[in-house]
């Protein structure tokens, strides 16, 4: 296990850098800079500008000097806020972001594992058809429809909770969490189901429900932890999807996170705020889904293999 785990560690160096690279030049083809919509600007100011920020140095010197500085922490000013750190930009927004796909991520766990429990245990029955049109239907809308509609009804119609904010109170939470929660949680149950009811019908339960096994104990104690290997290969590509996802829910209820700073920066050519948003983004997205890569290898011994 220590072997498959050092192997998967030493992995995300060079994935990392392959992705801050690939980043770093990308976003310089696009077209436009980021003085572009200064007025009128000079050609002295301008260079005087890119200057002071070394954008007037050779592109691999640039990429040089930014790969040099994520190392020892530092993404560099914004171009757009100015005296502001793009760390202290991201530390700002980042834990707001990151409450919000962590509450997301364990209400859909806790909802869509018993669901899909329950629906492989009543396969082909009413619950089990209502259970996976369901699902579908909270993976078909998007959360710039569903946000938007679970406002209008809950807080504009109901006037159960409020449309917008974050932190002055937890009813401020229920909207935008449930709204994230809900494709995530489809994709859960549908996961578990699906296991669940491949594990059901092997060889191995076949013969432990041939020896008398009940019901419960069948599933709980055999069946269950095999049926959840889908669900945990999963669980690293779901963070993305919650973090990336929270980037429309805070733009739909107001929440200061950090997702608008990805798309400020991509609005503004803000290179330095859009790379420090990717780079922390790719790490956490890298960070889990080593983890899962950890738990799926105790779950499953043959994977280390």
């Amino acid at each position: 296990m220590l072997r498959f785990a050092a192997a998967r560690v030493l992995g995300l160096v060079p994935t990392l850098l392959l992705l801050v690279t690939a980043a770093f030049f990308v976003i310089r083809l696009a077209p436009g800079g980021p003085f572009d919509d200064e007025r009128a600007i000079q050609p002295q100011v301008r260079a005087n500008l890119e200057a002071a920020y070394g954008l007037d140095a050779p592109l691999t010197t640039q990429y040089l000097r930014y790969v040099g500085g994520v190392l020892r922490g530092d993404f560099g000013p914004s171009f757009k806020h100015k005296d502001t750190p793009v760390i202290e930009l991201i530390a700002g927004g980042l834990p707001v972001s990151a409450a919000l796909g962590a509450a997301a991520l364990l209400l859909a766990l806790l909802l869509g594992v018993p669901l899909g429990i329950g629906a492989a245990l009543r396969r082909g029955r009413a619950t089990d058809h209502v259970a996976v049109a369901l699902a579908a239907l909270a993976i078909a809308l998007p959360a710039f429809v569903l946000g938007p509609v679970l406002a209008l009804v809950f807080a504009l119609r109901l006037d159960w909770l409020p449309a917008a904010g974050w932190g002055d109170s937890l009813d401020q939470a229920v909207l935008p969490v449930v709204t994230l929660a809900l494709p995530a949680m489809a994709y859960v149950m549908r996961l578990v189901r699906a296991g669940l009811l491949e594990v059901l019908g092997s060889d191995a339960i076949r013969a432990a429900r041939a020896r008398g096994l009940g019901r419960w104990r069948l599933v709980v104690g055999h069946a269950l932890r095999p049926a959840m290997l889908p669900l945990v290969a999963w669980l690293g590509p779901a963070t993305a999807f919650v973090l990336t996802g929270s980037l429309i829910v805070e733009t739909v209820f107001s929440i200061p996170g950090a997702g608008r700073f990805l798309v400020e920066g991509a609005l503004n050519r803000d290179y330095t705020l859009v790379m420090g948003m990717i780079v922390v983004y790719g790490t956490i997205t890298l960070l889990a889904n080593l983890l899962a890569d950890l738990v799926y290898g105790w779950l499953d011994p043959r994977i280390r293999h």
